[in-house]
C-alpha cells in the first residue's frame, strides 16, 4: 500500500499531528506501507532537511517574514501546491488529510473532492466547541469556509477520522451542512527509548537553575487554550506548602504569551520557582518526562494529547483536565487525576496529588504504564489507522 499524507507543515513545533505522522511512518516499511507526506514547507527549511520520513515540501523558498503577517501568508498559501497533487494524487492508494483551516486542506479540497482517489480526514481536534466558544468572530469565518472548503472536503471524504469517541461526539453539527463518515481510530505514540541516566543528565543540564529539585513537568505548545495561566495560579496556591517542589514549563510559545504568563508569576512570588526551558527534544525531552514527579496538562480543549501518551509511556502519573479527550482511559485506570479545566480544579490536581503518600504515587505510575501499553502505544493505533484506510479503497479503486 502506499499512502500520502497532506499536511500543511513537518515542522515538529505544531504538536501532535506530524508527531503522529512520523510515527507511522516509522512503522510503515516493516509492515510494507509505503507513506509519503505534501506539505506547504519550503524545500530548504530546516525541518524539512531533518524530516524522518520522503516529504514533498511544495513552498517557494526565500519568501520575506512579513509575508506570514499577511491574510494569505498566513493561511499558507502556495501556488505549486494544487498542481502537484492533482498531478500525483493518482499515484497512491489513499491519501490522508491532516488537520483544517489551511490551503493545505483547500488544495486536498481541489484534487480530491469529485475525484476517484480514497481519501480520509483526519481532524485532530480542530472541531471542538471550544474554539466556537472562545472565537466567535472567527467561527463565523470558518463556518463561510466551510460551505466551499472543508466541509465539501469533508462531507465527500470516504471516511473522517477521529481520536476518540468523544471527540466525534462533540465534532457533531460543528458546522453546517454536516454529513461526515465518522470512525474513531485512536491515537498514540511511540515507546520511550535510549540511557534513561544519559537523558536526565540532558534534561538537567539544560536548566541548572533546577539544580535537583523536584518537579512538576508542563510540556506543550504555550498556548492559551492549554491553561498555562491557570496553572500558574494553582501552581502559587501550593508553592508555599511544598517548598521543595518546583515547576517546569517547557514548549514553544507560538503566540507570544511567555512574558505575560512571567510576569503572572512574578506577581505571585513564584518567579524563581519557575522554569522555562523552551522547546525541548530528543534526550532532554525525555530527561524531563523520566525524572519529574508527575506530569501536568489542564487544557481547555485537547482532542488526544501525544504529550500525556509520552509520559504515560514513561510510567509518570498524568495530571490534565476533563476536557483533554482520553480522560475517560485515564480515570477508568486509575493512571492520574482528573478535574474540570478551571482555576479550583487546577488547584485540585495539584493539591490532591502533592498530599500522595509514596505508594500511591507508586500505584499510578504503574498503572500509567499499563494504560500507554494497552491503548495508546502507536504500534495498535497504526495498524487500527491502517485498517480503516484499507476499508476505504476498495470502494472507489479496488484493493491495492
Amino acid at each position: 500500500m502506499k499512502l500520502l499524507h497532506i499536511i500543511s507543515s513537518v515542522d515538529p513545533i505544531q504538536g501532535g499531528p506530524i508527531e503522529g505522522v512520523f510515527q507511522q511512518s516509522a512503522m510503515a516499511g516493516k509492515a510494507g506501507i509505503e507513506i509519503h507526506i505534501a506539505s506547504l514547507d519550503a524545500p530548504d527549511a530546516p525541518w524539512v532537511r531533518q524530516c524522518p520520513a520522503k516529504v514533498f515540501a511544495l513552498g517557494k523558498s526565500g519568501r520575506p517574514a512579513w509575508r506570514k503577517k499577511t491574510p494569505w501568508g498566513h493561511y499558507g498559501y502556495e501556488p505549486a501546491f494544487v498542481p502537484w497533487l492533482r498531478d500525483n494524487v493518482h499515484n497512491y492508494d489513499a491519501v490522508i488529510v491532516n488537520g483544517l483551516w489551511n490551503y493545505a486542506t483547500m488544495g486536498a479540497k481541489q484534487a480530491l473532492a469529485g475525484n476517484d482517489v480514497p481519501y480520509a480526514v483526519f481532524t485532530h481536534g480542530m472541531l471542538d466547541p471550544w474554539f466556537r466558544q472562545t472565537y466567535p468572530v472567527k467561527t463565523m469565518l470558518k463556518q463561510a469556509f466551510w460551505l466551499f472548503c472543508e466541509g465539501p472536503l469533508m462531507n465527500r471524504a470516504d471516511a473522517v477520522f477521529f481520536t476518540t469517541k468523544d471527540e466525534m461526539i462533540v465534532s457533531h453539527d460543528a458546522f453546517r451542512p454536516y454529513h461526515v463518515k465518522g470512525k474513531v481510530v485512536g491515537f498514540g505514540t511511540a515507546d520511550v527509548e535510549g540511557d534513561e541516566a544519559r537523558q536526565v543528565a540532558a534534561f538537567r543540564a539544560a536548566i541548572p537553575a533546577l539544580g535537583d529539585k523536584r518537579y512538576l513537568l508542563y510540556l506543550s505548545r504555550i498556548h492559551q487554550k492549554k491553561g498555562v495561566d491557570m496553572l500558574i495560579e494553582a501552581f502559587g496556591s501550593i508553592a508555599e506548602a511544598y517548598p521543595d517542589l518546583d515547576l517546569v514549563i517547557a514548549g514553544p510559545d507560538q503566540v507570544g504569551w511567555c512574558e505575560d504568563l512571567q510576569n503572572l508569576a512574578a506577581e505571585l512570588g513564584i518567579a524563581g520557582r519557575i522554569h522555562w526551558p523552551g522547546m525541548l527534544t530528543g534526550d532532554q525531552k525525555w530527561g524531563a518526562f523520566r525524572d519529574c514527579e508527575a506530569f501536568v496538562l489542564p487544557s481547555h480543549q485537547e482532542n488526544f494529547g501525544v504529550v500525556v501518551a509520552e509520559a504515560l509511556a514513561c510510567g509518570k502519573a498524568v495530571l490534565i483536565s476533563d476536557k483533554v479527550q482520553i480522560w475517560r482511559e485515564v480515570a477508568d485506570y486509575h493512571a492520574g487525576i482528573v478535574k474540570p479545566d478551571t482555576i479550583a480544579g487546577t488547584r485540585a490536581l495539584l493539591q490532591e496529588f502533592a498530599g500522595l503518600n509514596p505508594p500511591a504515587v507508586a500505584s499510578l505510575e504503574a498503572n500509567a504504564r499499563t494504560l500507554f501499553e494497552e491503548c495508546f502505544d502507536i504500534r495498535k493505533a497504526f495498524f487500527k489507522i491502517i485498517d480503516a484506510v484499507t476499508e476505504i479503497i476498495p470502494e472507489k479503486s479496488g484493493p491495492a
